[in-house]
């Protein structure tokens, strides 16, 4: 008996072997989530002005303005949407949905601005209705507004009767001022200027020294910066709306700026209240352990994690966090997402929501997905606005 335990190894070495091999995974383990989350911190903060074609085009009929595209939660969406195919090379705006089965769905088409959309065969829908100002057959000027990085392009549109009252709209992540050409109708018939802004890294704006998003943690020096090119063209009386990452950014404006007593109040659409929670939500989507998705933050949280991402100084996320800070807030607020955004969860939302019904006004959504609300229920949507404007305290 003896022997056999010889020859098959004692128990307890046995044991200290494969305990040894159960450190060794967990270490093994521990490095691979620590490398992933370095990768996710970079991907974070690194722009990207490429964007996936993700959805499949499986028919055209141009004679009978019709599109069939493969199904997916944005391409079944009811509304207006544009659709961009063949790499960005080609721009069309798709309207009602005339057929749907589980796996296509044909959409009626609006127009075509530029390429051949007979020969796509994949793209992406957007929430962009309009390419420019001059879609919306109004007067406007092309602008520059000095910001510490350099003159920063922006779009400004008066209004019909010139006032003091502007809006300042603030773009999303990777994306660029056209996102927000969807508001200017509705502010402009309540007597808004409006002041469409770029931001450094995001393709039009000057790249900061580092390169990096800074997530609104640097991105609102810039919007500090529209508000004083405002102010000195008259402005009194400003309104802050940010989508989806510009609401992190002029939430940062709306609490650290030299001139926000300038700021009447902030719109907020499918925006980033809490970065955790986006973090988590993005690292879940793609499979990923909590462990890399805290990892990430931890990155972008330190000063050691610029030699990682890039980064000339970590993101102070408690600052960005509007849930905890939601005691802070001392201005009205609208809030419009939906709870299927998709990208951006509307949890933080509902928490500020929650938190501050003294000052917030939450419209949420169901079935909209990310930035896409004005696309879905125009007339909700500018219903909203319009009548929370109409109740801004007056100055």
């Amino acid at each position: 008996m003896g022997r056999r335990l010889e020859r098959g190894g004692h128990p307890a070495r046995i044991a200290a072997v494969t305990g040894l091999i159960g450190v060794a995974a967990v270490a093994v383990a521990g490095v691979a989530a620590s490398v992933l989350s370095g990768v996710m911190a970079r991907r974070i903060v690194t722009p990207s002005m490429k964007r996936t074609d993700d959805v499949r085009v499986e028919a055209v009929d141009l004679a009978a303005g019709t599109i069939t595209l493969q199904s997916t939660p944005d391409s079944v969406l009811q509304g207006d949407y544009s659709f961009w195919f063949s790499g960005d090379r080609g721009h069309a705006h798709l309207g009602e949905i005339l057929r749907s089965t589980p796996a296509a769905v044909t959409r009626r088409i609006l127009r075509v601005d530029h390429g051949d959309l007979a020969e796509a065969r994949h793209g992406r829908l957007g929430g962009y209705s309009f390419l420019g100002p001059w879609d919306l057959a109004v007067e406007y000027d092309d602008v520059l507004i000095p910001t510490r990085g350099g003159d920063a392009p922006a779009w400004l549109i008066p209004a019909t009767v010139s006032s003091g009252r502007w809006v300042i709209q603030v773009h999303g992540r990777g994306v660029r001022r056209q996102e927000t050409l969807r508001a200017v109708p509705v502010f402009r018939d309540e007597g808004y200027t409006a002041l469409l802004i770029s931001y450094r890294n995001d393709g039009d704006a000057p790249v900061s020294a580092d390169g990096r998003y800074g997530l609104g943690d640097t991105e609102w020096e810039d919007v500090e910066a529209a508000i004083a090119f405002a102010a000195g063209r008259g402005a009194t009386e400003i309104v802050l709306m940010g989508w989806s990452m510009g609401g992190a950014i002029v939430l940062q404006a709306a609490t650290r700026s030299r001139l926000r007593e300038l700021i009447v109040g902030v719109v907020l659409d499918s925006p980033v209240i809490d970065w955790a929670d986006v973090v988590a939500f993005q690292g879940g989507s793609l499979g990923l352990p909590g462990m890399v998705s805290s990892g990430a933050m931890q990155v972008l949280g330190r000063r050691w994690g610029g030699r990682i991402t890039g980064q000339s100084a970590p993101i102070d996320f408690g600052r960005l966090d509007f849930v905890s800070r939601a005691g802070e807030l001392d201005m009205p607020v609208l809030l419009m997402h939906s709870d299927d955004d998709g990208y951006v969860p509307a949890t933080g939302s509902r928490a500020l929501a929650e938190r501050r019904p003294d000052i917030v006004t939450f419209l949420p959504f169901t079935v909209a997905r990310h930035t896409k609300l004005w696309n879905y229920d125009r007339e909700s949507w500018n219903q909203a606005i319009t009548t929370w404007l109409a109740a801004l305290p007056p100055r």
